[in-house]
C-alpha cells in the first residue's frame, strides 16, 4: 500500500461545489478529483517552466531562428 501525504487547504465554496457534483458524477471520492487535477495542473506548469527556462538558455547563447527558417514556416501556417 503507498502512503499518503495529508493536506488541508481552504477552498471558495464554489469550488467545493465543483468538486462535489464532479465526484458524485463519476461515482469517486472528492479526494481522487483534486489528486488528477493536481497532477495535471503540475504536469503542465513542470513543462511550461521547463520550457520557458529553455527557451532562456537558448536566447542567451544566441540561438535564434534565422530568416529563411522564420519565412518557411510563414508560408505554410500561411492561410
Amino acid at each position: 500500500m503507498s502512503k499518503s501525504a495529508a493536506m488541508s487547504l481552504r477552498l471558495n465554496p464554489e469550488l467545493g461545489q465543483r468538486i462535489e457534483r464532479l465526484a458524485s458524477a463519476v461515482e469517486r471520492p472528492k479526494n481522487w478529483i483534486v489528486e488528477r487535477a493536481l497532477e495535471e495542473y503540475l504536469d503542465r506548469e513542470s513543462w511550461q517552466v521547463a520550457e520557458i527556462r529553455q527557451g532562456l538558455i537558448e536566447a542567451d547563447a544566441g540561438d535564434f531562428a534565422s530568416t529563411a527558417k522564420i519565412s518557411a514556416l510563414k508560408k505554410k501556417f500561411a492561410r
